[in-house]
């Protein structure tokens, strides 16, 4: 039999190396499914619950093993769903490839069961590059270019092909007009700033007496440069969340995450520096960097799009972060006073003495930063660290321990709910060998985390590592913006919208299989995270937690951040899983509300 037009696109995604598709089943891609089934599932077929969650897996497999994600879904709706996955991947700038199915080109235009103007539907999230396949001639070169453009644009994109297109004969293009071939070649190239530019973000750099450093993502491949800067320059060093595991919070100048989810001494090194460089980050919230004027500089990206747009910097560096900072180093004057520094480890080393006293405190039942302190110590050297959006994302980004080897994610930029399962899911197949932990809050625990871990049942067999744990923050609240209500808006809990059922979500892990461990006390929660830890199979460790312990912006005084919630609202807080409304008027006092995500 001819190969058919599916069979040569997953031996062209065999060629690019590709070892996994996400996604679901449906009409639309029936002879993709086919094909699947002539190559004997190479690559292989990973069957998500929903195609959101492929995408979002597609998005977790490339962030955590460095290479394209692809995910498969049929027409109308599948194609519908991929969406928010897709966003997910183009805000925070990962290469994803979508394979899409479309009605037979002789309905189009007809009103089609499931015919959906895919273009349109995609030509914002996979502006980069979107296209359909007419006929088979147009392969290798749109599959190509698409996954070229993911790669070099770190960008989402689009394949779409008709479902009559990929039961035809493939032939290749030929050597003649209006015919496009391809190659499969994608060669290493770095980009480099000029001289010039060089020397005059040397000269902002060596002007001041209180550095600051901010890194992202961007500067996760130049860890040893980042730490020889910040050495030379006595800097501190603040990391936008995505950038959480680019340096090593072990390193005494490192101050944490930066944000409304961030630490007092990030907040108070950019508050008192007079010079900042911004490494590989597109952090957007201008009030959490220095006041304008009162710092010089500099920034240093790879992508000329990004630059220049979140600070007034004096000099905008367009390169490779690694390469970029090792000409920048022999430049940099390292003749300085040690006050700074000092003081800013000094910062540093009380900010952990106060979480720690923080999670010590009392709650009812289980104080949600006790649960996050205490899996720190624990957390494998090789782990691969997952976060979901809410009140979670405070006590990973505040709690967790990002020491060299360790990974850790979570939506930067779209802050979407529901990410974390799919995620570990994902950094599971690209990288079956290393233990996985998922933090979710139960919101997005009953918004999808359920259903997928259907798929980790699924497959757990493929991983010779497998440990892959998900702890869920059971507070029957939909927590952050409960608290953003709160503090930020002035408004009383809304109970209809934030209140949740509670859920058994250990039993049901349990009830496929897997490990299931619900915490109720305090004294119980070290025991259940090593419980999932030991465990022979994915595991689900459910703590029951207080949502009435509040999430300390880093404006916050010391004084307010080393206070207990129970003391400061003593006499307005009902300690059961919701407040009354004359908690209002304290919460306002205790959390000023600067700085509103």
């Amino acid at each position: 039999m001819s190969p058919k037009v599916a069979d040569h696109i997953l031996q062209r995604l065999r060629e690019w190396g590709v070892e996994q598709v996400f996604g679901y089943p449906g009409d639309g891609i029936n002879g993709l499914l086919a094909a699947w089934g002539r190559a004997e599932d190479h690559p292989r077929f990973v069957q998500a619950r929903h195609e959101e969650m492929a995408a979002f897996q597609a998005v977790g497999y490339a962030k955590f093993g460095g290479r394209l994600g692809v995910c498969a879904a049929t027409s109308g709706p599948g194609a519908i769903h991929l969406l928010n996955g897709l966003y997910d991947a183009k805000l925070d700038h990962v290469p994803v490839l979508a394979i899409v199915g479309q009605t037979h080109r002789t309905a189009m235009g007809g009103s089609y069961q499931q015919e959906v103007d895919l273009h349109t539907l995609f030509k914002d999230v996979a502006s980069d590059f979107v296209e359909t396949v007419n006929v088979p001639e147009q392969l290798p070169n749109v599959l190509d270019r698409a996954i070229r453009t993911a790669y070099a644009r770190r960008a989402p994109t689009a394949v779409i092909i008709p479902g009559d297109v990929q039961e035809l004969d493939y032939s290749p293009p030929t050597h003649e007009f209006k015919m496009v071939p391809s190659s499969l070649d994608r060669s290493g190239w770095t980009a480099m700033p000029s001289q010039d530019s060089l020397e005059r973000a040397a000269e902002v750099l060596n002007s001041g007496d209180k550095p600051a450093i901010l890194i992202g993502q961007g500067a996760a491949g130049a860890r040893t440069q980042v730490q020889r800067v910040a050495e030379l320059l006595g800097a501190g060093v603040a990391k936008a969340l995505l950038g959480k595991d680019a340096l090593s919070d072990e390193l005494p100048y490192v101050t944490g995450s930066i944000g409304l989810l961030g630490t007092r001494p990030s907040y108070e090194l950019m508050r008192d520096c007079d010079t900042l460089l911004t490494i590989g980050s597109s952090f957007p919230y201008t009030q959490f960097l220095p006041e304008f004027g009162k710092a010089r500089g500099v920034q240093i990206d790879i992508d000329p799009h990004m630059v220049g747009m979140r600070y007034p910097y004096e000099v905008n560096l367009v390169g490779d972060a690694k390469a970029t900072l090792e000409q920048l180093i022999p430049l940099l004057d390292a003749h300085r006073g040690r006050e700074w520094y000092d003081t800013v480890c000094a910062n540093v080393r009380r900010w952990h003495e106060v979480m720690e006293r923080r999670s010590q405190l009392s709650a009812d039942p289980i104080n949600p930063e006790y649960v996050a302190w205490a899996l720190d110590p624990l957390v494998p050297g090789d782990a691969i660290v997952t976060s979901d959006s809410g009140s979670v994302a405070n006590w990973y980004a505040r709690h967790l321990t990002m020491r060299p080897g360790m990974r850790g994610s979570l939506s930067g930029t779209l802050a979407t709910m529901g990410c974390g399962v799919p995620y570990a899911i994902g950094a599971k197949f690209a990288h079956p060998d290393r233990p996985v932990i998922a933090l979710v809050g139960d919101g997005a625990m009953q918004m999808n985390g359920l259903a997928e871990l259907i798929t980790a049942a699924k497959y757990q067999d493929r991983w010779s590592d497998p440990r892959l744990v998900v702890g869920v923050w059971n507070n029957h609240d939909l927590n952050q913006v409960t608290w953003e209500m709160r503090a930020m808006e002035g408004s009383p809990s809304f109970l209809p919208s934030q209140e949740l059922p509670d859920v058994q979500y250990a039993a049901f892990a349990r009830s496929l299989g897997l490990t299931g461990v619900r915490v109720e006390k305090p004294g119980d929660v070290e025991a259940g995270w090593r419980a999932g830890l030991e465990a022979d199979g994915p595991a689900v460790i459910e703590f029951l937690t207080d949502p009435a312990v509040p999430p300390i912006p880093p404006h916050a005084t010391w004084e307010q951040m080393e206070a207990t919630a129970a003391s400061i609202l003593k006499g307005d807080a009902d300690r059961g899983p919701m407040v009354r409304q004359g908690f209002k008027a304290k919460v306002q006092e205790f959390l000023p509300g600067r700085g509103h995500q």
